[in-house]
């Protein structure tokens, strides 16, 4: 989720930390074209996309409901309602065919019936609950409770809260490594916090100082690399098992969400200012920035279909107040009610 305070801290600190750019462009964007426009309608305001790649769903996170969208028709599922406080992350467990969304104000995870998209229970979590991520190799959800600096751990087979984890310092996103492993974007101190999935503890904080305020996060679980998008324009590359930072390289403006595709070895950033930016991953050293990709104003966060490459984008009708503070995004802005859409964008073949 973007935060308000992200642009504030960016103004004021991002002359005093260097961005170092390990790589230039230097070779042509893919080529993508958006295909399909999906209504979405009321509520306006957006949060996380998350593809299933089981069942093809695209889960999008938008006011106090989840709409569920056919990833390859278009054709609208059907919506999990019933969060007043505004959704954020979806996490899916296939193991107990249930799915997990967030009341952030309220603080609660919430469960659904991934068959009746019927809300089946809620559970506590941290006020702020936010990102969720499903891990395989536990086979629990982890809910990122961000403003709280938490992590609550659920074991969907009893649908109990196993543990909460302390971050350390306000958190954004996570992914799991598949490996025993869970990583997220500790978005208050600019670096990436490890857990460790089977005693759920935090065995490491792993600085990246040219990143401010990192975002989204995506890994190539082959190489074991990690790639966080950053409020000040760039993204690190990370190893996943040392910490080492390998790259920094530029992006666009307003990022909220990365992602990685391991069919075409490549990451993105989905940014506010209307485009995709592109890291060609050259080998698990090797990293350059690609021209790149025009979206649509707005389409901050996104999720990937990697076998068709598909990526799925959100953006409304959107205008800009020139009269308020680049830095107050949340009043800058103003959206044109009903207007939400999910965008396809597709590789051109």
């Amino acid at each position: 989720m973007l935060r308000s305070y992200s642009f504030v801290a960016l103004a004021a600190v991002a002359l005093v930390i260097p961005v170092s750019v390990s790589a230039a462009p230097a070779a042509d964007a893919p080529a993508y074209h958006i295909t399909r426009t999906i209504p979405l309608g009321v509520p306006d305001r957006w949060d996380y996309i998350v593809f299933d790649p089981e069942t093809s769903r695209v889960y999008v996170a938008h006011g106090d409901r989840v709409t569920v969208v056919n990833g390859r028709s278009g054709a609208l599922i059907g919506n999990i309602v019933g969060m007043p406080g505004g959704t954020h992350g979806i996490g899916i467990s296939h193991a107990t065919g249930q799915g997990f969304t967030d009341d952030g104000k309220a603080g609660v995870a919430t469960v659904f019936n991934l068959k009746t998209l019927k809300v089946t229970k809620t559970i506590k979590a941290e006020p702020d609950a936010d990102g969720i991520s499903y891990d395989p190799s536990s086979g629990h959800i982890f809910v990122i409770d961000g403003d709280s600096a938490k992590l609550t751990v659920i074991d969907p087979k009893t649908d109990a809260v196993v543990a909460t984890i302390d971050g350390g310092g306000g958190l954004e996103f996570g992914v799991s490594g598949d490996n025993g492993k869970f990583y997220v974007d500790g978005a208050e101190k600019h670096e990436i916090v490890r857990i460790d999935t089977a005693t759920n503890t935090a065995d490491a904080h792993w600085p990246m100082p040219t990143c401010l305020h990192p975002h989204g996060l995506a890994i190539d679980r082959v190489h074991h690399r990690l790639f966080s998008s950053c409020g000040n324009k760039v993204m690190v590359v990370m190893n996943a098992d040392t910490g080492a930072v390998l790259a920094s390289l530029p992006i666009g403006e307003g990022t909220d969400a990365a992602a990685f595709d391991p069919e075409r070895g490549l990451a993105y950033s989905s940014n506010r200012d209307g485009t995709l930016s592109v890291v060609a991953e050259k080998s698990p050293d090797s990293f350059v920035a690609l021209p790149s990709i025009p979206t649509e104003f707005g389409a901050r966060t996104m999720a990937l279909d990697p076998k068709s490459g598909r990526i799925y984008l959100v953006t409304a009708d959107i205008t800009e107040n020139q009269k308020v503070p680049a830095t107050d995004y949340r009043h800058r802005f103003s959206i044109k009610p009903g207007t939400a859409r999910l965008l396809f964008l597709d590789p051109v073949r």
